[in-house]
């Protein structure tokens, strides 16, 4: 027996020694990371559900550690992505058995990341539990990373996004959701080294190794007074509207006429308001189409006054040469421009292999589901004068790609129509998402939503004004725009991810000896 194995044995505990004790455990762990996001906010379970993801995969062989990853992410996805299965049975007219299959499918496969980021944390620490310790984090947040990148990608349900609430908040300006995600699993490892040095009566070198990964705990907060941008002094009103359109009418031909004039009666009372908003495709039929409905608003509108809102666009493209459909946003009034949305969500606004799958089941032929992906590197729309960069529902969860595309603007802006999702989680992790978007620009962001949850989120990722979820309403308030650019608008993700990568090929080379592990 090696001693890299010798050295694994006093690791061992009851959780790494029974098979179903090690699936419950791990299955559990998983879910517990769904329990630090919105709506339950516990964020202090992270740590401790790396801590139990270790107590099981540290003294595992490598050769597991695939199957061990997988079932992490079965239990995160089965408990914090299921909703799905509201969208696919209530709206994508699908039995009952072939929704539950397809969510099943859906999760199995979004767990595959966590599985084959594990298998690659077993090829590359082997059997020395020392560098499985070191690389843990480093390997988690590639994990994400390329969760967030791979076939459009699923940037969801990141263990940084629960500290809009919590004490790591501070430091999502200067790394962004990843560096907290990075530094919450350096947490855990933190956690379960002191254990083992207990275990071995190493108490001082516990009590270090505590107190170091404390230090980010501990000043993040102070750090969260910091202002790394400038607001200005005068408020821009707003009022965004929230119609609470059923799904099942959205697209009913019948119905269209009844939409617009319930959002032409809400807004009724604001048209000096000096920005205001409809949510994602509030305006159900094509812009070519809608030419009425715009010169309407354009009258109605104050002279300072600028109404953005949701709208298909249809015409010809010359990117791609052909006519299509793009999934939109318009300024009406006194400003300017319109934008297309970039990141598509898979099989809601476009169908991956469509000649093969339409047409097979009535998921796969969901109304809109035939968009286009806008063209990079699109400017803020203008209103009133001010730099407003919008992103359209999904794209709010793309770290990097909100704080690339939010420099040098004025304010951020989001609107959605989690209709799809129904009373379930989704929306409200998408929201919380949206605030931590604000918290990385130091911008205030407003978010306009169908059916909820519509809100003012100021540059500290604070809620100041909300309207419930299903309630037909209209927010007012104020938002103050911003000037300068955070730390982590400059560089994104890539320092955390860069040492993620020094990380990795410093430890594989053996910069640890095996000699130094097993003195461990």
């Amino acid at each position: 027996m090696s001693n890299n194995t010798d050295h694994r044995q006093g690791l061992s505990t009851p959780l790494s020694n029974h098979r179903w004790l090690s699936v419950t455990a791990l299955l559990i762990a998983g879910a517990l990371q769904t329990l630090t996001f919105s709506p339950f906010y516990l964020w202090w379970l992270a740590p401790v559900s790396v801590v139990l993801i270790l107590l099981v995969t540290v003294p595992l062989a490598a050769e597991k550690l695939f199957r061990a990853g997988w079932l992490t992410g079965l239990g995160l996805f089965g408990s914090g992505a299921s909703w799905v299965y509201i969208s696919i049975s209530e709206f994508g007219n699908t039995s009952v058995p072939v929704s539950v299959l397809l969510t099943i499918g859906f999760v199995a496969g979004l767990a595959l990341f966590h599985g084959i980021a594990f298998w690659f944390w077993g090829k590359l620490a082997k059997h020395s539990a020392v560098r499985r310790l070191i690389l843990f984090p480093a390997i988690w947040i590639l994990g994400d990373w390329l969760r967030g990148w791979l076939l459009t990608g699923f940037p969801w349900l990141y263990l940084g996004t629960a500290h809009t609430d919590g004490p790591l908040a501070g430091l999502a300006p200067l790394v962004g959701v990843h560096g907290i995600t990075f530094w919450i699993t350096a947490t855990g490892v933190a956690l379960y080294a002191a254990w083992w040095m207990i275990r071995h009566l190493r108490h001082v070198a516990a009590i270090m190794t505590l107190l170091i990964a404390l230090i980010p705990w501990l000043s993040a907060p102070a750090m969260s007074r910091l202002d790394w941008t400038e607001l200005s002094d005068e408020p821009t009103t707003v009022a965004a509207m929230q119609g609470n359109i059923p799904q099942l009418i959205k697209w009913d031909p019948e119905f269209l006429k009844d939409q617009i004039v319930a959002y032409l009666g809400m807004t009724e009372a604001y048209w000096e308001t000096d920005l205001i908003l409809w949510p994602e495709t509030a305006i159900p039929i094509p812009h070519d189409q809608a030419g009425k409905i715009i010169e309407h608003i354009s009258e109605e509108l104050g002279d300072n006054s600028t109404l953005i809102t949701g709208i298909p666009w249809y015409g010809f493209s010359d990117r791609i040469e052909d006519f299509t459909f793009h999934n939109s946003i318009m300024a009406i009034g006194n400003g300017e421009g319109i934008y297309h949305k970039q990141r598509l969500v898979p099989f809601g606004e476009y169908v991956p292999l469509q000649g093969i799958l339409r047409g097979l089941i009535g998921f796969f032929d969901l109304p809109m589901s035939d968009f286009t992906r806008g063209p990079e590197n699109q400017g803020p729309l203008i209103a009133n004068g001010l730099k407003v960069m919008p992103f359209i529902c999904y794209e709010v969860a793309y770290p990097d790609f909100v704080a690339f595309n939010s420099r040098g603007t004025d304010l951020l802006l989001t609107i959605s129509n989690d209709g799809w999702f129904g009373d379930s989680i989704g929306p409200l992790q998408h929201l919380q998402i949206a605030r931590m978007r604000a918290l990385e620009t130091g911008r205030y962001m407003l978010r306009g939503t169908n059916n909820g949850v519509t809100a003012i989120i100021d540059n500290r990722g604070q809620i100041t004004e909300t309207i419930p979820h299903f309630k037909r309403a209209t927010m007012t308030g104020n938002v103050f725009t911003a000037s300068g650019n955070t730390p982590y608008m400059e560089t994104g993700s890539w320092p955390v991810l860069t040492l993620a990568l020094i990380l990795i090929v410093f430890v594989r080379e053996r910069t640890i000896p095996p000699s130094s592990a097993t003195g461990s």
